[in-house]
């Protein structure tokens, strides 16, 4: 037995053992289930979480092995918390689109297990959240090339009973499909959402396409696959001509190869959300007292504080005419904890007309080979 097939075989042999240990350990989380139930406790606890990957991340001998182990552990806590959500019956996750549509393609990864619906606008996601129809909903924040979603953030704002919990920026890359058997060649007509003809329109003018808007990447995906036209192609995803038996005629047309967009995660909580600290982001709405700089006040105070503010925006306050608030997004340096945390929210308290913790979050970016996630209609 050489080296190669000496190591595979001790592989093997471990992950004998923790196919064992996986089954013992989801036999725990099933009791979790059930007190959770009886309590109507909530599936994700981020300072449970935290306290679990700092123990045991220390418990490793080979630092170098550390960051790769609390990857681990947190792919094995996503499987747990998507079991129990399963379980409990609140696994329902909200998006707006359809199926295909980048927002579905971003419910997928982040949340493969969960029972996703459909809905034709971002306030329905966000009505469904907040009632309790849905326990989640995945939208569009930002995009690298676009901007802000600003619409998704007057809704935020909005809705005070919504908290973000989760961040997550994917790479976009869009592609040009056909249906089966057609070449690119054979192409005399290309449709797509308008922002998407646009990121890729230096493709479209070297071949001298004719194009033709279309309400969302995904449907044009649908609606070439039913004409079944050799001479008609969409731009659109991978995973899109995957779901409709499309073939790829030509990969990442979209001129940006950096066009990357960012989705949060919405969740109703009549909680504030928890702050653990070192890894997280903050997300702070707030408006600022009228008085001569006194949002330079509010900002230096943040800097003082040792957290460095990756985004600011503003928006008008709805129904107050020319008066504005402010998102804004904070890292939580090295070596912070929930004591600092809450330590700056106090500080900004007294310096703010109001405040608001929006969310206490990671930010996440999706492998690209993993994850060929390409674009969002925003």
């Amino acid at each position: 037995m050489d080296l190669l097939q000496q190591a595979r075989a001790e592989i093997d042999a471990v992950d004998a053992e923790m196919a064992a240990l996986f089954e013992r350990r989801m036999q725990a989380v099933a009791d979790v289930v059930r007190y959770k139930a009886e309590t109507g406790k909530p599936v994700f606890d981020a300072a449970r979480e935290a306290d679990v990957i700092t123990r045991n991340t220390a418990r490793l001998q080979n630092e170098e092995l550390r960051p790769y182990y609390k990857a681990f552990l947190q792919e094995a806590m996503a499987v747990s918390r998507a079991y129990q959500r399963a379980t409990l019956g609140r696994d329902t996750a909200a998006y707006q689109g359809v199926e295909g549509a980048w927002s579905h393609i971003a419910l997928r990864r982040m949340f493969p297990f969960a029972r996703a619906t459909a809905f034709a606008t971002w306030p329905e996601v966000f009505d469904t959240v907040q009632n309790g129809d849905a326990q989640f909903g995945v939208l569009p924040f930002e995009n690298s090339n676009a901007g802000d979603v600003s619409a998704v953030l007057d809704l935020l704002y909005t809705h005070p009973d919504i908290i973000v919990t989760h961040m997550q920026d994917m790479p976009i890359q869009q592609d040009l499909l056909g249906v089966k058997g057609a070449k690119l060649s054979n192409v005399r007509t290309v449709i797509s959402h308008p922002q998407a003809l646009a990121q890729s329109s230096v493709f479209l003018q070297q071949h001298g396409f004719t194009t033709q808007s279309w309400i969302n990447t995904a449907d044009a995906a649908k609606h070439i696959a039913e004409l079944n036209d050799p001479t008609v192609a969409a731009i659109a995803s991978a995973e899109t001509a995957e779901l409709y038996g499309l073939d790829i005629l030509a990969e990442g047309v979209n001129a940006d190869g950096d066009n990357t967009t960012r989705f949060i995660v919405i969740e109703r909580s009549a909680q504030p959300p928890v702050m653990t600290g070192e890894g997280q982001r903050l997300s702070l709405l707030f408006t600022a007292r009228h008085k001569p700089g006194q949002l330079a006040v509010v900002l230096d105070q943040i800097g003082a504080c040792g957290f460095n503010m990756e985004c600011i925006k503003s928006r008008p306050l709805p129904h107050v005419p020319f008066e504005y608030y402010f998102y804004v997004q904070l890292v939580c340096p090295a070596g912070c904890d929930a004591a600092a945390c809450n330590s700056l929210l106090e500080t900004l308290t007294g310096a703010c007309s109001t405040l608001r913790l929006l969310g206490a979050f990671t930010l996440d970016g999706i492998d690209q080979q993993y994850n060929k996630v390409r674009t969002c209609e925003v």
